[in-house]
């Protein structure tokens, strides 16, 4: 099975199936110390030089004393951006005065939010901007309705490109869709959360990408054992390989955002996309 394609997100938009996630970029953990940013920046443009055309990112990314920001080092390492790039964030997450990050279901926070990514980008167009909702898990029987109109007006302003959903059940996906097109969704889902699969394929029946957030488990689920590490093994791979090329092989829609602050993490990440599963061994993974 062949995993090294492309896709057409949003209809217009090629990007490589194994993208990047800056979400480790500038910080360890989540908003932890400052990371070096000469470090992310050629993190960044190793990622290019490797084939990466679509990276993920949101302004809440950033170290706990905000002197590093996933976007500052995406302008600074990459502007002017090439023109096959495409660069997505995601608004509904925001900063507390205190510096916590919170969740905000106030539709008057999404267009600053989105001023917010175009000045630290350097951009005067987003190309895919997520409505992120909800926790961990997606907040099921909750509208996204008046926050989805939101970002469709500024769709229709030309302020963004195309729009996506994260952190959403199939009745959002539908909501949203009588409001705007969805480009693209993005959701928990790797080879030790698998609960999504009702919304992969709805995904996959309308041409709609799938992006799962932590593909390697997030450093809350342990993916080194059982199968995934006999499928290692066989194929002289590491474990995280193997789970990225699972998740290739789940769908033609699947598109990968890996994130590191290493250039020899990124590579081994990017060499996954090289890995083909044989029946076998998808058999065994399932």
């Amino acid at each position: 099975m062949t995993t090294t394609n492309t896709f057409l997100l949003g209809g217009d938009m090629p990007v490589n199936r194994i993208g990047f996630g800056a979400m480790r970029l500038s910080a360890t953990g989540f908003t932890g110390p400052a990371r070096d940013p000469e470090t992310g920046k050629a993190v960044l443009r190793r990622a290019l030089e490797l084939g990466v055309n679509h990276i993920d990112t949101a302004t809440i990314y950033r170290s706990h004393d905000g002197t590093v920001t996933a976007n500052g080092l995406i302008r600074d390492a990459l502007a002017p951006y090439p023109d096959d790039l495409v660069i997505a964030t995601k608004v509904g997450p925001w900063e507390h005065p205190d510096g916590r990050i919170e969740q905000t279901d106030d539709p008057a926070a999404l267009r600053p939010a989105i001023e917010a990514n175009l000045a630290g980008l350097g951009l005067e167009r987003l190309d895919l901007v997520y409505l992120r909702v909800g926790q961990m898990e997606p907040p099921h029987g909750q509208s996204i309705a008046v926050q989805f109109e939101v970002l469709a007006q500024m769709r229709e302003e030309g302020l963004i490109r195309h729009l996506g959903l994260s952190n959403v059940d199939t009745d959002h996906l539908a909501e949203a869709q009588r409001i705007a097109p969805v480009a693209a969704v993005q959701n928990q889902f790797h080879a030790g959360k698998r609960d999504d699969a009702e919304l992969l394929a709805a995904c996959q029946d309308q041409g709609i990408g799938f992006v799962p957030f932590f593909p390697l488990g997030g450093g809350m689920t342990d993916l080194r054992a059982g199968a995934l590490q006999r499928v290692a093994d066989r194929h002289e791979a590491s474990v995280h390989q193997i789970a990225l090329a699972w998740l290739l092989a789940a769908s033609p829609v699947t598109l990968l955002i890996p994130g590191t602050g290493s250039v020899e993490h990124l590579e081994e990440n990017i060499a996954a996309g090289a890995i083909v599963l044989s029946d076998d061994d998808l058999a065994e993974l399932a």
